[in-house]
């Protein structure tokens, strides 16, 4: 069957996209209103002009484009690839007028990281940044990281009925509750709830670490911010290594791992259900992959003698690790010549973490552990299939939820999921390596973008091709929409443009 656009399919398309843009330059004008109430007049001035370029064109993009069709899934697919492209325009604007970025180039790839919940950063002289423009470098990961789930939910797929619309590149139709408010609902308690416990906790560890009580309430809220939402940005360009603390960095673990969990088993253990923790192939696979990532990146740590002695091995080591697998990126080692000295097992170990990521339907990135769990269970069933009669009915399930039979067609997704994301790391890292950057370290940040985690090995700075950034941002584009979203968009443009009407 033919992919048969016509303009009303991009009406839709850009009638929902207008609307994430709306509401993008609302939340930009209330971080103006905090700018004007600190006296930062310049960011006012600067956010005060974005939120009026976003809330102009959003208005005017529904008001023209205004559509009564409901939102099938091709349409919602390629309605998010659109609205991150679009939003970011709009989300750079203030960053660009800071005075901080060295172009338009910069201020764009800063917001499209922001919105992806990735974390990468090209911003100058980070430490004498705004406070309000550091707020609202935050608030792009609040709304990209975990909040861009709710909106998915509600813009992407009201009317419809089906909460699994936005996850079908998850290959999977887990519906959490039964309608679309409540989902939106409950995931607004999980950021409200684990948000104001981690600001009261790291308010309180920055404050006892030498902080002043107000300097230390803005560090904890966006630290707080930047770890629920698995994203990467820093209030300072120390990241978490300004702060010197072993408490701050636990504080900031259990919200990684938080941010990491998935929203349906959130409601599982809201309301009781704490053996899903332990019987979901998911907290298995997530547990499973990361013993063996951290005990190759603790044997790389030692043999290179990373840190001084083993208290503090295991700790940098293990915040590390934590802020991988999560695909965070928040790091308590600054200095890119110190990483570089870790040699290559440590490395390819965080790599590793980053590629796998946390769990499908939560903010992180990766490949997801649900796929990495599913391709296992696939192996164990083709290894039985082997050594038992042939006459035998080989049968593999897992427990997701309630307990499922593995089939073909989620084992297929997932391998797919996983061979374009090893060949779109592959493919940034000889992009890097073309431009003059030494293949491992280009395969690092590769590799970081496409799983949307804020590490780096100083491959993605400010100095960079304007090449290697653009492509950069369409690793993080294709990580965070896992690509068919992505593809679904080239398919109506290319079918557009063939003329199919």
């Amino acid at each position: 069957m033919l992919l048969r656009p016509d303009w009303d399919d991009f009406r839709l398309i850009g009638f929902h996209a207008a609307r994430v843009v709306t509401g993008l330059g609302v939340l930009m004008l209330a971080t103006a209103g905090l700018a004007v109430l600190r006296g930062e007049w310049n960011d006012a001035t600067a956010l005060g002009v974005g939120a009026g370029l976003a809330v102009s064109a959003g208005l005017t993009g529904t008001v023209r484009l205004r559509s009564r069709e409901h939102l099938d899934w091709s349409h919602a697919m390629a309605t998010a690839a659109a609205a991150w492209l679009v939003a970011a325009l709009f989300g750079a604007v203030p960053l660009f007028l800071s005075g901080h970025f060295g172009g338009p180039l910069d201020a764009y790839f800063e917001a499209f990281s922001g919105l992806t919940g990735t974390g990468l950063t090209l911003v100058q002289d980070l430490d004498h940044l705004g406070a309000s423009m550091n707020v609202w470098r935050h608030l792009m990961h609040l709304v990209g990281g975990l909040a861009t789930v709710v909106v998915a939910l509600t813009v992407f797929t009201v009317g419809t009925g089906q909460s699994g619309t936005f996850t079908v590149g998850e290959a999977r139709d887990d519906r959490i509750m039964p309608n679309v408010p409540r989902i939106a609902r409950f995931v607004s308690k999980v950021i409200a709830t684990y948000g104001l416990l981690g600001i009261l906790a790291l308010t309180l560890t920055t404050w006892l670490g030498g902080l002043p009580p107000g300097r230390a309430l803005w560090h904890a809220t966006l630290l707080a911010i930047s770890a629920v939402s698995t994203g990467g940005f820093a209030p300072t360009s120390m990241s978490v290594g300004f702060y010197h603390s072993g408490w701050v960095e636990l504080s900031l673990i259990v919200l990684m791992i938080a941010g990491a969990l998935s929203y349906g088993l959130h409601y599982q253990l809201w309301r009781g259900r704490r053996r899903e923790l332990f019987l979901h192939l998911e907290t298995r696979t997530l547990l499973g992959t990361f013993l063996v990532v951290t005990g190759g990146a603790m044997l790389g740590f030692g043999r290179s003698d990373a840190f001084t002695d083993a208290a503090m091995l295991f700790r940098k080591g293990f915040f590390t690790m934590v802020s991988a697998h999560t695909t965070t990126g928040l790091s308590v080692v600054a200095d890119r010549l110190v990483v570089t000295d870790w040699g290559l097992l440590a490395p390819a170990a965080m790599v590793g973490a980053m590629a796998v990521g946390g769990m499908a339907g939560s903010s992180t990135g990766g490949i997801k552990v649900l796929r990495m769990g599913l391709v296992a269970k696939s192996i164990v069933k083709d290894i039985k299939t082997v050594l038992l009669p042939e006459s035998a009915l080989v049968v593999e399930t897992y427990h997701a939820q309630r307990r499922q039979i593995l089939r073909d067609g989620p084992v297929r997704a997932a391998v797919s999921l996983l061979l374009l994301g090893l060949l779109t790391n592959m493919s940034g890292g000889i992009v890097g390596m073309l431009l003059g950057f030494d293949f491992t370290e280009a395969l690092f940040d590769a590799t970081a973008a496409t799983s949307n985690t804020g590490f780096s090995l100083g491959v993605l700075s400010p100095d960079a091709p304007a090449v290697l950034k653009l492509v950069a941002i369409g690793l993080m584009w294709f990580g965070r929409l896992e690509f068919f979203a992505a593809f679904t968009l080239f398919g109506y443009v290319i079918a557009l443009g063939r003329g199919r009407t």
